[in-house]
């Protein structure tokens, strides 16, 4: 028999479930990962290539379809089979809306194990092989990239236009709005992806010994350089550098950095020989280069050859269309980790979140959904969101409107969380049935 190398994580909190799933697959030369809970898979789902999921639906605290909607968007080429023992029309309908391919119900045999797996692996996209040869980097891809905004939609319609090629690309963006991930996206979803990536903070390193740092020295070159090494810019040859804060770079790296744009090649520190080197350049900064440029701390002729292409990463208060799918996700990631359960957020709370102006972005929405999540039970509501934030909401002129229309907007509001249910909508509005409606026709 072919020796298979494929990696399927099996979920279920009844463990002889788990020991005769191993049993089975390992019998047909599958690599296997166990979990007892949502939170294991997801923590394994992070750290190990996996090209298929098995997991029951009925579990304590977050249960399986909770575990197949993260899936779902974080890892959409990962084929899902569902085995239950509580079987049902609708749950069997939930769980191929989600993707699962097959729905299989306890007790089940070896063969019928084998029908669904086969089934499984067959329909999945490319017959997921492709997935044993991808990086963890790679199966993050846009996904990380949250946000169904035209800002956001931008974002990835130039990816998509770069990724496959090796052109110069400048990402600019205030602090916090995700220029990394862009970065990424950029490398690991072209055709270089196998290619190293390597991620530079260049306001992160000491001056003195960023050129060091970058370019490789050979021994003697200064107090303590007692070997030749290379830099970052060999070793992501092939591959990508990514440069943030570049605004933060010497005029001497600068000099240094435009011979690698033109020449293609770096020299080490203390040595005259050119090397020759095969590597995309991204950089980003949210600095004013054209400023620096002015004030003659950033060279021109640098920024144009930076510039090629261009990506401007918008701030989270110009796209808050996409703060609803951002709470979600960080809810789900923290919930997982702090409570082993997926919270929900009340909301009047995510009304005050859309209203915020998020000087921080995306790192400051996260750094308070985290703590709201340690703060709360199951429910993230106004109680757990910081004083400052409630305190600070700003409007700018143009965006003031009558007090109805605000009105209307949370009512609507209110009601798609609620599933349309006016009577829970009428609870957390503590307005009654008829109320709604009238507001909603004015």
């Amino acid at each position: 028999m072919q020796l298979r190398k494929e990696n399927i994580l099996i979920v279920d909190d009844d463990v002889n479930i788990l020991e005769l799933l191993q049993r089975h697959l390992q019998s047909w030369n599958y690599h296997v990962f166990k979990a007892i809970s949502v939170k294991e898979a997801v923590t394994i789902l992070r750290d190990t290539p996996v090209n298929l999921l098995i997991t029951d639906l009925k579990m304590p605290e977050v249960d399986g379809f909770e575990l197949i909607k993260f899936v779902s968007e974080h890892y959409p080429k990962l084929p899902k089979l569902v085995v239950t023992g509580y079987p049902s029309v609708q749950g069997s309908l939930e769980a191929i809306k989600s993707g699962v391919v097959d729905y299989l119900t306890k007790p089940f045999t070896k063969d019928e194990l084998k029908l669904a797996l086969d089934k499984t692996m067959v329909a999945s996209e490319k017959n997921v092989l492709q997935a044993k040869n991808s990086s963890e980097e790679k199966q993050q891809g846009y996904r990380e990239i949250i946000g169904n905004s035209e800002k956001i939609n931008t974002v990835i319609q130039i990816i998509e236009r770069v990724k496959n090629n090796k052109a110069t690309v400048f990402i600019k963006g205030e602090s916090g709005t995700g220029k990394e991930l862009v970065a990424r996206a950029i490398h690991y979803q072209g055709k270089f992806s196998r290619a190293p990536f390597i991620a530079v903070n260049c306001g992160g390193i000491p001056e003195n010994l960023l050129e060091a740092e970058l370019f490789g020295y050979i021994k003697g070159a200064f107090t303590g350089a007692e070997t030749n090494r290379e830099g970052f810019f060999q070793a992501a040859n092939g591959g990508t550098i990514f440069l943030d804060e570049i605004g933060n770079a010497s005029l001497t790296v600068q000099s240094r950095l435009l011979r690698v744009l033109q020449e293609k090649e770096v020299v080490r520190v203390g040595s005259t020989k050119a090397e020759k080197v095969d590597v995309r350049i991204i950089a980003a900064t949210n600095s004013d280069l054209q400023d620096m440029i002015q004030k003659q701390t950033f060279r021109e002729d640098l920024f144009y050859r930076l510039t090629v292409v261009e990506i401007n990463v918008a701030p989270l208060r110009d796209r808050k269309d996409d703060i609803q799918l951002l709470v979600e996700k960080f809810l789900f990631k923290y919930g997982v980790e702090y409570k082993d359960r997926f919270l929900k957020i009340a909301p009047e709370a995510l009304a005050i979140l859309e209203r915020y102006d998020w000087p921080g972005n995306i790192r400051e929405l996260e750094n308070i959904i985290q703590r709201a999540v340690i703060m709360s039970d199951k429910i993230v509501d106004i109680a757990h969101l910081p004083e400052h934030l409630k305190h600070s909401i700003t409007f700018s002129p143009e965006a003031l409107v009558p007090l109805k229309v605000v009105e209307k907007q949370y009512i609507e509001k209110v009601l798609r969380a609620t599933g349309n249910n006016k009577t829970k909508a009428a609870e957390i509005l503590q307005i009654d049935r008829k109320t709604i409606r009238q507001k909603l026709l004015d």
